[in-house]
């Protein structure tokens, strides 16, 4: 399914197997001209562990935990995807909307932040380390935890792979690893933290979100 936000093609593409994602990001990207409309895809994968470009393996504590491990061509260190996480993969010409990867970072961070704001979760910034976190006044036991995760790749001007938003997950994953390379970091989802929305109306969210924070094509910011 597809429909169409701020001249961008918003691609449903349900449960996807993570290889299968990453080859066709990889693939539009490739042969993708200056003319080529962007997309966001929407997806959730069975169980898998990615690790960043320049990532460390030794940040994947329990090996023999079943889930496989995916070298990436992203940033960042190594993450876990699953069921009940919302991954919004952004294949954006940043030229063509006058962006630097710093900003488009920026505003997917800004994007996730209003996400969880309409769901009355407070997420805020860490400087230094990109994602999402749950503001210390927001929910004390869990400030600082991680909520979603940000890595991306630029090619020739374009962007692939996105964001994670944790929704309601088995989290037992994350503790078998350094969560982007942080040693001792707690990761929540939202569930945790008393939300009982469904994944398709966050996912419907967090997409016109970024609809809203992108800035349109042809337009300088």
């Amino acid at each position: 399914m597809a429909t169409v936000s701020n001249d961008i093609i918003v691609r449903w593409r349900g449960v996807d197997p993570y290889e299968v994602s990453f080859d066709a990001m990889r693939a539009f990207t490739a042969r993708r001209t200056p003319l080529t409309p962007d997309e966001i895809w929407l997806v959730e994968h069975p169980p898998v562990y990615t690790l960043g470009q320049a990532g460390d393996p030794a940040h994947l504590l329990a090996a023999d935990n079943g889930i496989a491990l995916v070298r990436a061509d992203r940033g960042g260190q190594i993450t876990y995807h699953g069921p009940g996480q919302v991954i919004a993969y952004l294949l954006i010409n940043l030229r063509r909307r006058h962006l630097w990867v710093r900003d488009l970072v920026m505003r997917i961070e800004q994007s996730v932040i209003d996400t969880l704001a309409e769901y009355h979760v407070t997420g805020e910034r860490r400087p230094g380390a990109p994602g999402i976190y749950i503001a210390a006044g927001f929910a004390y036991r869990h400030a600082g935890a991680k909520i979603a995760a940000l890595g991306l790749r630029i090619r020739n001007g374009y962007s692939y792979h996105g964001v994670d938003l944790n929704l309601r997950m088995d989290l037992q994953p994350f503790r078998d690893i350094n969560p982007c390379g942080y040693v001792g970091l707690e990761t929540i989802d939202m569930a945790t933290l008393g939300v009982a929305a469904c994944w398709h109306d966050v996912a419907q969210t967090l997409v016109e979100r970024l609809a809203d924070n992108l800035p349109p094509v042809g337009v300088t910011t």
